[in-house]
């Protein structure tokens, strides 16, 4: 292709791409094409003939008198067209999707949750046994918008102990924790609405805000929670409208949230319109729980969501959302306008296996075992130059500092060549400054080979292993 072919592409490029991303909708108008040209830095007449090109493969249309204009209708959503170009490595819907799509014989000490043969399948089964031998309803039939009452009178005295007060009434259950915070997104948010996130945060809630096309600013967590001080400024200047968190143990980083950093959190949003999603999908890994902001703030304000993926079954789909009670009535509408009736069957199981005799002995011995491969895995990765951020007081999770001058993008490419899937930094900071960082997983961390293959990783390497101007997280 000729440089003059070159260029002609890269401006039809450009529109394709803001096309796919839906930042142009049909029916927008193009920029003149002098305008254009100024833009991209390069001549009228290459503009003027990638206009031509386009709206010769129908995909832009001349209004003579008027200008160019982006014919219908709107491109399929495509999530990796949406924000700042990413390496696959960092992407976080790549990383999910090598976590759950590859087989067995590769190790991932990258995924987010814990092998098979440390969840309660015993637990399981029994309820499943319980389940076929109850009410053939339960079986067959639609379950409630805001689903089974047992369950959700259970949650309501669990709750409690941790100084959340709400009846059953004020519990939604859904099909998952990712489905409570879409549903959560779909109430409050327009495109366009400014999301504060943690910095870094589970990855999944960058890719699920792309979906909402929500504006997402990154506060930088601390060991005792997020940063006031750049808190305040986002709040002043961004006007927020949802701050999505974990309580208790957060994902990635394993930090746990002082009672003094929530209760300054809570006054700082005190007169403001941001609304805070509390996520507490790891409540049954804390040895001593954590303030919970929902505790703190009665549900005023506070959203509180939770599942039961990570430590009864990932097979079993069932969240929940607590929140005010004409939040719920609204929620509930929603809820039936996207899915219909309650998983009644799901719920079922869940409660029985909760309320097993052996789910509290199950989880005492997890944490136990939890513990001590905390303690194996950071001494393993020690002794590879890789160093823990903070020791967790709980959870399966360890944030991990490389080597200085490694990459972890360029780490995770090499691993997964070898069978490993790893999750670098990036993949959970939204301003791209946890370019040295990885997490890992140490309930998946306790075949050799991980550590081998990262040791082959680390080596001394091609100038790809370098990080090229990114700063590491603080």
């Amino acid at each position: 292709m000729t440089r003059s072919g070159t260029l002609i592409k890269r401006v039809m490029d450009e529109i394709q791409a803001r096309i796919t991303s839906r930042t142009y909708l049909p029916g927008t108008r193009l920029p003149s094409v002098r305008a254009q040209a100024r833009a991209l830095q390069l001549s009228v007449s290459t503009v003027v003939e990638a206009y031509e090109r386009l709206a010769a493969e129908g995909i832009i249309v001349s209004r003579p008198g008027s200008g160019f204009y982006i014919a219908g209708p709107a491109a399929p959503l495509t999530l990796t067209e949406i924000g700042s170009k990413l390496d696959r490595e960092v992407d976080p819907l790549w990383v999910s999707r090598q976590s759950l799509e590859t087989d067995q014989t590769v190790l991932k000490p990258g995924c987010g949750w814990l092998p098979s043969t440390w969840m309660y399948e015993e637990g399981i089964r029994r309820a499943l046994r319980a389940q076929a031998r109850g009410n053939s309803l339960e079986l067959t039939e639609y379950g409630s918008p805001l689903g089974h009452l047992p369950l959700r009178q259970f949650l309501s005295r669990r709750m409690a102990t941790s100084g959340i007060e709400a009846g059953a009434e004020q519990i939604m259950l859904t099909e998952s924790g990712t489905q409570s915070i879409d549903l959560v997104c779909r109430f409050f948010l327009e495109p366009g609405d400014t999301v504060l996130v943690d910095d870094p945060c589970y990855f999944n809630f960058h890719a699920l805000l792309k979906a909402h096309r929500a504006n997402v600013v990154g506060i930088p967590y601390t060991p005792h929670g997020p940063d006031l001080g750049v808190f305040e400024v986002a709040l002043r200047e961004h006007s927020p409208r949802l701050y999505i968190t974990n309580s208790g143990i957060h994902n990635p980083t394993g930090a746990t949230l002082s009672p003094v950093v929530a209760h300054r959190l809570l006054k700082l949003v005190d007169n403001s319109e941001l609304v805070i999603v509390e996520d507490d999908i790891f409540a049954d890994f804390e040895n001593n729980p954590a303030p919970r902001l929902a505790a703190f703030d009665g549900l005023s304000r506070v959203i509180h969501i939770g599942s039961f993926s990570k430590t009864a079954s990932a097979a079993v789909r069932c969240g929940y959302i607590t929140a005010r009670a004409d939040w719920i009535e609204s929620l509930t509408d929603l809820k039936v306008a996207t899915t219909f009736g309650g998983g009644r069957l799901a719920a079922g199981i869940i409660l029985h296996t909760l309320t097993d005799s052996g789910y509290r002995k199950h989880m005492e011995a997890t944490r136990l075992r939890l513990a001590e491969q905390m303690d194996k895995t950071a001494a393993r990765l020690q002794k590879l130059g890789i160093k823990p951020w903070l020791m967790p007081q709980a959870g399966m999770f360890l944030w991990c500092r490389l080597p200085e001058g490694i990459d972890a993008a360029a780490v995770a490419r090499a691993c997964l060549k070898e069978g490993v899937v790893i999750a670098p930094g990036n993949a959970f900071s939204q301003s791209l400054s946890a370019g040295d960082f990885v997490r890992f997983n140490v309930a998946q961390s306790t075949d050799e080979r991980v550590f081998s293959v990262l040791a082959g990783a680390l080596s001394p390497s091609p100038p790809e292993f370098c990080i090229a101007s990114v700063a590491p997280h603080r």
